[in-house]
């Protein structure tokens, strides 16, 4: 038995933002996410690609239809709110009925569906089923590195509303070549570094501005996007660069928050 660990709201949502050319939820042994509330709270609301838990006349867990839990990379389990890994409640008892078979730890979502849709209601849904063409094309939102506060992304994110909109984005910094005159009319504040995607582009220089910026807007309660071309080389580095000076994390610590498996 894999056993069972709490998964925080905001690794979540890292998770279902995966993807390498497209979404990863498109990937039938990536993410197996499952509801163990009744089934009309389910109807009513719940996250995205999320599939209902079923039990038989038995009290055993159902296993959801095409899923090979033991294939499955994260298994993810929510009810309404719990927040302690011990006792009865629903996302307990499924989770514990899933490490049976499951080869990684079956996850439970920390707060549930009340604190995860509270932070993510964007990812509130009442669709129940999806094809593969459905999932390929989702579109995912920017690396969430500090909660709420600061995250990282790609050129196409920076420029889409309702990314900007959905995450209360308001400053950001641009580590690209590409300038972003859509901005202009907007009510963000902006820190353009223009550098090139080459190994002799010198980043190293502007660090300092970089991670100066940053805390600025933290400080004031904004929530900052740092972003490149495609959202990897040269805005994880700047990522990095603010984690380990600004908020002394170690680098392990630092390159698991920067350099997320896309």
């Amino acid at each position: 038995m894999a056993g069972t660990t709490f998964c925080e709201a905001s690794e979540l949502y890292n998770i279902l933002n995966q993807y390498t050319r497209l979404s990863r939820l498109a990937e039938f042994n990536f993410l197996c996410l499952i509801d163990a509330r009744a089934k009309g709270q389910y109807n009513a609301s719940h996250i995205i690609t999320a599939r209902n838990a079923k039990w038989d006349s038995k009290g055993k867990l159902i296993m959801p239809v095409g899923v090979e839990v033991e294939s499955m990379r994260y298994i993810v389990v929510y009810d309404s709110s719990t927040s302690s890994l011990q006792g009865s409640a629903e996302a307990i008892e499924c989770a514990e009925a899933l490490t049976k078979s499951s080869h990684y730890p079956v996850q439970i979502l920390k707060g549930g569906y009340q604190r995860f849709s509270a932070l993510y209601p964007f990812f509130r849904t009442q669709k129940i089923l999806y094809t593969i063409k459905e999932l390929e094309s989702l579109r995912p939102y920017p690396v969430e590195l500090l909660p709420g506060q600061l995250y990282m992304g790609n050129y196409k994110q920076a420029i889409n509303p309702h990314v900007l909109k959905d995450l209360k984005l308001s400053a950001l910094v641009n580590v690209s070549e590409d300038s972003c005159h859509m901005f202009e009319k907007g009510n963000h504040t902006i820190l353009h570094i223009n550098v090139s995607d080459s190994v002799e582009a010198d980043l190293y220089s502007s660090f300092e501005r970089i991670c100066v910026f940053i805390a600025s807007r933290l400080n004031t309660g904004s929530a900052v996007l740092i972003f490149s071309s495609h959202g990897i080389s040269r805005c994880s580095a700047a990522a990095m660069a603010f984690l380990l000076h600004h908020l002394k994390y170690t680098l392990g610590a630092s390159r698991l928050g920067a350099c997320p498996a896309m």
